[in-house]
């Protein structure tokens, strides 16, 4: 099954892919974690990839797509994958469309977690992380016992630059402009799958499967 996770920054789509993964044994492919993982090693792909990142911006297209192309010629996507971060835009998925192609195979489904606006913003500027063990908490949702100490190690909490208020919004500002025309692309193909995304974690994930177990009897 070879499958695209769309929804915007925060909807939720690092932890539902990790679990449509496991269930349907095919590997999570995350643009996020590739670039992470350069950031860190400090590559030249991760130092010009996190000029943009800490911006609020989306990676150029042209260092995002190297990146997929490499990925999918692994010998662990030739029954399928599915891609979470990838494609952003409508030129993305054109040339994903492509690759796909020449390999002979297609997409069975883009599936969009539809999250309100509202509701990413009260989300993800309330996250906080501990610098020192890396636990993430929520000041709403999943509160530390001592207000901005860890509850692990009872280091202090602090919020990422990512998840201020201006650069959630920004990237929600992106998100509407270059990445919204998709839902409309894969929508056209018939192709597109919606999910409310603010239910509970496990009921996103029974909607998904329900989805996704009704495509591969197709």
């Amino acid at each position: 099954m070879r499958i695209i996770l769309l929804g915007p920054p925060g909807a939720g789509k690092g932890t539902q892919a990790k679990s449509i993964s496991n269930k349907f044994s095919i590997p999570h492919v995350s643009t996020g974690d590739i670039f992470r993982k350069n950031i860190s090693e400090k590559t030249p792909l991760g130092i010009e990839a996190k000029k943009h990142i800490d911006k609020g911006h989306l990676v150029p297209d042209e260092l995002t797509i190297d990146i997929i192309k490499d990925r999918l010629d692994n010998e662990d996507c030739i029954n399928g994958f599915l891609l979470d971060g990838y494609p952003r835009t409508v030129n993305q998925a054109g040339v994903l469309e492509t690759i796909l192609e020449e390999k002979g195979n297609c997409l069975d489904t883009a599936l969009l977690i539809k999250v309100p606006r509202e509701f990413i913003l009260n989300r993800m500027t309330g996250r906080r992380v501990c610098l020192n063990c890396g636990a993430s908490y929520h000041i709403t949702f999943n509160p530390p016992k001592t207000d901005g100490k860890c509850n692990l190690c009872g280091s202090s909490l602090v919020q990422r630059a990512d998840d201020s208020e201006e650069t959630v919004s920004e990237r929600l500002d992106i998100y509407d402009a270059q990445t919204q025309p998709l839902i409309k692309y894969y929508g056209d193909k018939n192709l597109l799958s919606v999910v409310d995304g603010t239910q509970a974690i496990n009921s996103v994930f029974e909607s998904i499967c329900s989805i996704l177990g009704a495509i591969e009897k197709w």
